[in-house]
């Protein structure tokens, strides 16, 4: 019998037990994926036989005016900006179902603070919960706002059922004008996604008004995230100002998609350093999937990721100036 240290020597590292594991594993993932394929290719076909139209929806949008908070404008001619998937409050742990409402306000006060520290002016969440009973049935982006002083925000309800409630938001040092939300055109059986809108001036400059957007794409399918990034754009092209847009785009530059070279080129949008290999964002997975793009307006000061334990995914914060 070879012992094991001479098997992992000789390049069998994986024992046949292990590789029986990895191709069961590989068979599942494979079979849930076709499945996923099967019921969209169905649903699809059902709503065009039934002669429907896919298109994004508005949706519901909550907005919040926090009086408590404290309002610290800075004088300042850029924009510190920061997107963050806030897992629905979970953190790093497995399930928010599995989590009381304790743990959830905990691991939602350890983002506040690191707000409070590194005083972004605009917030874009993502998978952030309204009163949900999944989640502590609180509303956690008022929660975030008024624990981390920010006066205003808004959110997107992308899913909203009886006892659970979720999108995409924003919180803001500065007034949020003309907000929009957008739940793009359902994608069974993942759950709905979108995007918020919102306009602001941007410091020391008030003749400019500039759109910033929070948005979550699909986290199964490539071709479901174009759609969704065609919908997107479509909606973003009306509004002819000059563009910040954040996110988990739940796809990469350097992957082969054609996601995120769509959005660059359709909206005229630029991404800080597409191809580094060292933004990774989703760390489960060695990925960066979580992005900043902004108009040739704009520029790119600082940019960086940090590694604070908030979720599941790491918080990306830069700092942008004009370009012009």
């Amino acid at each position: 019998m070879i012992p094991h240290t001479h098997r992992e020597q000789m390049g069998c590292s994986a024992t046949p037990v292990t590789q029986r594991r990895i191709k069961t594993a590989r068979a599942l993932a494979t079979a849930l994926f076709t499945g996923i394929a099967v019921v969209e290719k169905l649903y699809l076909l059902s709503q065009l036989i039934a002669g429907r139209r896919f298109r994004p929806e508005i949706s519901t949008l909550m907005t919040h005016r926090c009086r408590t908070a404290i309002l610290c404008e800075r004088e300042a001619s850029s924009l510190r900006v920061l997107t963050l998937n806030t897992a629905h409050g979970r953190k790093d742990n497995t399930h928010k179902i599995v989590q009381k409402r304790p743990a959830t306000r905990a691991n939602l006060d350890d983002i506040a603070k690191i707000l409070k520290r590194e005083r972004p002016d605009i917030i874009a969440l993502q998978e952030t919960d309204g009163p949900s009973a999944w989640s502590g049935m609180f509303d956690h982006v008022e929660y975030l706002a008024q624990k981390a002083d920010y006066p205003y925000s808004i959110l997107g309800e992308h899913v909203k059922g009886k006892r659970n409630v979720y999108g995409t938001a924003l919180l803001s040092t500065a007034p949020l004008q003309t907000p929009e939300s957008i739940k793009f055109s359902p994608a069974p059986p993942t759950f709905s996604k979108g995007a918020v809108i919102s306009t602001i001036r941007f410091p020391g400059n008030h003749s400019i008004d500039i759109d910033v957007v929070s948005v979550h794409l699909d986290f199964a399918r490539k071709s479901v995230r174009k759609r969704q990034a065609e919908e997107l754009a479509d909606r973003l092209l009306s509004r002819e100002r000059p563009l910040i847009l954040m996110g988990d785009f739940n796809c990469e530059w350097t992957s082969g998609e054609s996601t995120l070279p769509f959005l660059t080129r359709t909206l005229n949008v630029k991404a800080y350093r597409p191809y580094a290999q060292n933004l990774t964002t989703y760390p489960t997975s060695d990925r960066r999937l979580d992005w900043i793009l902004i108009s040739p307006e704009l520029k790119f000061i600082d940019y960086h990721v940090f590694h604070d334990t908030m979720s599941d995914h790491l918080g990306v914060l830069s700092e942008i100036g004009l370009a012009i």
